[in-house]
C-alpha cells in the first residue's frame, strides 16, 4: 500500500500518514526507522511537465450531497472525541451533551466504545447510506488526528473524488496523430468529428504501419479526448484561424482594467419598448445607446434616439461620459452624489446645482463594435478631439464586449420587461397590440432610465465581477467607484460648454462677402461676416490654406457654428439664410436636407447661372427665330447679285480707260432699301399679332349691373338650329 506524509511532529518524535482511500494513521518516528521494509528513497526527477501529476484535493471537490454526508460522519467522529457534535462546548446543540457523551463523566475510548455501538445498531440501510456501516474503534481513533478541512476530507469516500483514470488507448503515437489532425483542420473547412477520425486513421496507417488497428481510438473517445484538449470548438474557422494568428504575434493578451475609464465599451440595441413621438403620437421604435465602464460597471451615460442613432450621437454620448450629471426634479437626497474623496458641494460649485450620484470622467480608450456610426470618420475625430484610443472588437466576438452585452439583457429583464409598449424578445414572442399599449414619450422614458440607474443599477451586487483585491466580496458599481478613488484618488476635470463644438463636424470653407458660407448645399450667414477681417482667406496654412473652419451639427441644419479667430472662447451662430425669423420654422436634420437637395437636382429644380442658362437660351431663339429669317441678313442669291453687280461696274471702268466710278449714291439707295425692308417687316409682325383696334375693357361695376349673377344660360335648340348671320 502507498501512504503519504501528511505532517510530521519531531517533538513528540511522530507523524501522520494518510491513504488515498481516506485512512489517517499516526506512527512514531522509531517504528518507521526500525520497519523490516524501511529502504534509503531514491533521487526523485524533475516534473517533465507532461500533466500526470494530481492537485490536493479539497473540500470545493464534494458535491453538496457528499459533503452533507461527510459532515454527518465528521460530527459523529467529534462527538466521540468532545462530546458535542460540533466539536466545541460553546456550539452546544439542544440537548447536548447526552449522557454517555458527557466529557466530565466519561472518559475517551468510554465515549468511542459507546459510538461503537450506536452505529452497530443502527438500520442497515441508513448505515450504508451514511458510510457508517464499517466505522470502527480503530477507524475513530485513526481519525481523532484531523482537525477542520481535513477532518471532513477524511470522512469523504476517497472513491468520490478518485483520481481520473484518463484515456489508456492514447498512445504516445495516437497523441501525435491528434495533434497533426488537429493542425491540418486548422487551414481546412470546418469538418465534424467522423471526418477527423478518418484522418486520424490516414495518419496512423501512414506514419505507423505497424500500429494496430484495431487499437486506434474510436469515435467517441476522440471526441472526448478532443473536447478535454482543445474545448468543445464551436468557433468559425475564420475567427478560429485569426486568434491563433493573433496568439502566435503575441497580440492577444487580455486588456487588465483596474481603474475607472480606463477602458469604455460602447454599443446600441433597438430598445424593446414601444414609444410615442411627441408630433403625430405615432408608436416609434428608438434605439438605446449605453456607455459602460469595463472597471466599476457603472452606466455613465446613455442616449435614445428616434430610429437608428448616428455618428453625432455617440460623440455626444462621449461627451456626456465626461460631464456629471446634474440632479432632476423630482430626486431626493439620497440620489446626489455619495462618494468620498470630493464633497458634493465642490463639484456643485463648477456645475451651479447638485450632481446625482452616477460617476464621470475622461474616457482612455473606446470599445466599439463595427457598425457605421461607430467607424464614421466624424466620429473618430471626435475622439481623437476628447484624446480617446479607439480600439475595435473583433468581429462577430461578442466576448470582446460581453459586459455591454449583459448589461443588456440585465436592463430588459429589471426594467423593461415592467413597462407598457414591450415588445418582447421576438416577434412570436409579442402582445396583442404593443403599439397600442405605448404611453411612454422620449423625454418620459430618458428621465424614467436615468432614475433606473442612478437607483437601481449603480446600487446592485455584481456577483462574480468582484475586483482582484477583494476576491468573494460583494460589491456594486458605487463601491467600486469609490473604492477606486480612495485607492488613485479622483481628478476633477469638467469640461467646459466649448466642448460641444469640438465634437461636431468640420467643414474647411471660404466666406463670400454677402452670401456667407456655403455647407452642404447651404448658404449661412451673421451679421459677424460682413467685419472686414472676414473679406480677407484665412491666416491658415497647411491643406486647408486660406480657408476657414465651420463646424455643423447634422441633427439641426438650421444653423452652424463659427469660433471666433481672435476670442477662441467664443463661438458665432450662422444661420441659414433661407430661414424666416426665429421660431417660424421646425428642425430639420442633415437627412432632410440632402433629400431636399436631391429631389431638386433630380426635377432640375436647382438655380443655375446666366452661363449655365445660356446653351438653354439659344435653343429657344433658333427654334423662334433663326438668324436666316433675320431682316438685315439679305438672303445669298441677293448677295450674289450684288457681288455680281458691282464687279461689272468695275470691269465696264476699266475698259473705258477712265478712272473708278463713284457709287455712294447706289449704296445709299441700297441702305434705304433695307432699312425699309426691317420696317416693313416688323409692321407686318405688329400687324399679325394684333387683330384690331386695342378696347379698353369695361369697369367690373358695369358689367356686374348688366348682368344677373345667378341667371342660368338659354338652353340650345335640340335640333342645333342656329339664327346667326353671315356676312360676306
Amino acid at each position: 500500500m502507498e501512504w503519504t506524509v501528511e505532517s510530521v511532529e519531531p517533538q513528540l518524535g511522530r507523524f501522520v500518514l494518510s491513504h488515498a482511500d481516506g485512512q489517517v494513521e499516526s506512527r512514531s518516528i522509531r517504528w518507521l526507522i526500525n520497519h523490516p521494509d524501511a529502504q534509503m528513497a531514491k533521487e526523485v526527477k524533475a516534473h517533465d511537465g507532461s500533466g500526470h501529476g494530481t492537485q490536493p484535493r479539497a473540500v470545493a471537490d464534494l458535491t453538496p450531497e457528499q459533503r452533507s454526508r461527510a459532515r454527518i460522519r465528521a460530527e459523529h467522529v467529534l462527538e466521540a472525541m468532545t462530546g458535542f457534535r460540533s466539536g466545541h462546548p460553546s456550539r452546544a446543540q439542544p440537548g447536548e451533551p447526552r449522557p454517555a457523551y458527557d466529557p466530565d463523566r466519561t472518559t475517551l475510548t468510554e465515549r468511542r466504545l459507546v459510538k461503537v455501538a450506536e452505529l452497530k445498531a443502527m438500520p442497515p440501510q441508513e448505515a450504508e447510506m451514511l458510510g457508517l456501516r464499517f466505522m470502527s474503534l480503530r477507524t475513530l481513533e485513526r481519525l481523532s488526528s484531523a482537525t477542520g478541512e481535513s477532518l471532513l476530507l477524511a470522512c469523504a469516500d476517497g472513491r468520490w473524488t478518485r483520481r481520473s483514470g484518463g484515456h489508456r488507448s492514447i498512445t504516445e503515437e495516437v497523441r501525435e496523430a491528434i495533434f497533426a489532425v488537429k493542425k491540418e483542420c486548422k487551414d481546412r473547412a470546418r469538418i465534424g468529428m467522423a471526418a477527423k477520425h478518418r484522418l486520424l486513421h490516414q495518419y496512423m496507417k501512414e506514419k505507423f504501419p505497424q500500429f494496430p488497428t484495431e487499437k486506434i481510438p474510436s469515435r467517441t473517445t476522440l471526441w472526448r479526448v478532443w473536447h478535454e484538449w482543445f474545448g468543445p470548438g464551436g468557433g468559425r474557422q475564420r475567427y478560429e484561424r485569426s486568434a491563433d494568428e493573433a496568439e502566435e504575434a503575441g497580440v492577444a493578451r487580455r486588456v487588465v482594467v483596474h481603474r475607472p475609464g480606463q477602458v469604455l465599451a460602447l454599443d446600441s440595441t433597438p430598445m424593446p419598448v414601444k414609444l410615442r413621438e411627441t408630433v403625430f403620437g405615432d408608436a416609434v421604435t428608438a434605439t438605446l445607446t449605453l456607455a459602460l465602464d469595463l472597471y466599476s460597471h457603472s452606466l455613465p451615460a446613455f442616449r435614445l434616439t428616434l430610429q437608428s442613432d448616428t455618428s453625432v450621437d455617440i460623440a455626444m454620448l462621449l461627451r456626456d461620459v465626461m460631464l456629471p450629471l446634474l440632479m432632476r426634479e423630482g430626486w431626493g437626497e439620497e440620489m446626489q452624489w455619495p462618494y468620498p474623496g470630493i464633497p458634493a458641494d465642490v463639484i456643485a460649485e463648477f456645475t451651479g446645482c447638485g450632481v446625482a450620484a452616477l460617476p464621470f470622467f475622461a474616457p482612455e480608450t473606446v470599445t466599439t463594435d463595427h457598425g457605421s456610426p461607430y467607424k464614421n470618420h466624424d466620429l473618430v475625430d471626435a475622439e481623437s478631439a476628447l484624446g480617446c484610443n479607439i480600439l475595435p472588437a473583433r468581429a462577430l466576438r461578442a466576448s470582446d464586449k460581453f459586459a455591454v452585452e449583459r448589461a443588456f439583457s440585465s436592463i430588459k429583464t429589471l426594467l423593461f420587461e415592467h413597462l407598457l409598449g414591450f415588445t418582447g424578445t421576438d416577434v412570436a414572442d409579442r402582445g396583442a397590440d404593443p403599439e397600442g399599449d405605448a404611453v411612454f414619450t422620449l423625454a418620459r422614458m430618458e428621465h424614467l432610465i436615468a432614475s433606473w440607474i442612478v437607483q437601481v443599477w449603480q446600487n446592485r451586487k455584481l456577483g462574480e465581477y468582484a475586483p482582484a483585491w477583494g476576491p468573494g466580496e460583494d460589491h456594486s458599481p458605487n463601491s467600486l467607484f469609490a473604492a477606486a478613488m480612495l485607492q488613485g484618488g479622483f481628478s476633477l476635470q469638467i469640461p467646459g460648454p466649448e466642448l460641444y463644438y469640438k465634437v461636431l463636424r468640420k467643414h474647411h470653407v471660404k466666406i463670400h462677402p454677402r452670401r456667407g458660407v456655403k455647407i452642404l448645399g447651404l448658404w449661412y450667414h451673421a451679421e459677424v461676416l460682413d467685419e472686414p477681417r472676414y473679406r480677407l482667406p484665412s491666416d491658415r496654412g497647411g491643406k486647408h490654406a486660406g480657408k476657414w473652419v465651420v463646424r455643423s451639427d447634422r441633427r439641426d441644419r438650421r444653423q452652424v457654428f463659427f469660433q471666433d479667430p481672435v476670442v477662441h472662447d467664443t463661438w458665432h451662430v450662422l444661420r441659414w439664410n433661407g430661414l424666416p425669423p426665429e421660431g417660424e420654422i421646425p428642425a430639420f436634420s442633415d437627412t432632410t436636407a440632402a433629400n431636399l437637395l436631391a429631389y431638386v437636382k433630380e426635377h432640375k429644380l436647382g438655380p443655375r447661372s446666366d452661363k449655365e442658362l445660356l446653351p438653354v437660351l439659344l435653343e429657344i431663339l433658333n427654334s423662334a427665330t433663326p438668324v436666316s429669317q433675320w431682316p438685315t441678313q439679305p438672303q445669298k442669291r441677293e448677295r450674289a447679285a450684288r457681288s455680281r453687280e458691282s464687279s461689272r461696274a468695275q470691269a465696264a471702268a476699266a475698259d473705258w480707260g477712265g478712272h473708278r466710278a463713284a457709287e455712294p449714291a447706289a449704296w445709299s439707295e441700297q441702305s434705304r432699301t433695307v432699312a425699309k425692308a426691317v420696317d416693313a417687316t416688323r409692321r407686318q409682325r405688329r400687324e399679325a399679332a394684333q387683330l384690331g383696334e386695342p378696347v379698353a375693357p369695361p369697369l367690373l361695376v358695369d358689367s356686374l349691373r348688366h348682368r344677373r349673377l345667378f341667371l342660368l344660360p338659354d338652353r340650345p335648340d335640340e335640333d342645333g338650329d342656329d339664327t346667326s348671320e353671315e356676312h360676306g
